[in-house]
């Protein structure tokens, strides 16, 4: 498996980028051709500071190259595009190959 992880920064406007992220950028990311699996969390502070980052989302892929496929399908070139309106305040894109991972 093979995972997409966008760190979304905290949003200006909370609500704002939850409407958004629900009604526009999911149904984009869900069209995407080999999506295995999408899996969104909100993430919170272990302590009384607020989070750098606001929401993660994990997309699977069965391998890189449905990952890459997806990125250059349409819905993905739209769901690039729509991260500029989404993210104001940021997103950090990483890619996890489980089958690299070290295991111990």
């Amino acid at each position: 498996m093979v995972r997409l992880i966008a760190m979304f920064r905290q949003p200006p406007d909370p609500g704002a980028f939850d409407a958004h992220y629900r009604d526009v950028h999911t149904p984009l990311v869900k069209a995407y051709p080999g999506l295995v699996d999408l899996k969104v969390t909100r993430l919170q502070s272990p302590g009384p500071r607020e989070p750098v980052f606001y929401l993660m989302a994990e997309m699977s892929f069965a391998s890189r190259a449905d990952l890459d496929a997806a990125l250059a399908s349409e819905p993905g070139k739209e769901s690039g595009r729509d991260l500029r309106v989404l993210a104001p305040a940021g997103v950090d894109l990483v890619v996890a190959d489980d089958d690299d991972a070290v295991r111990g």
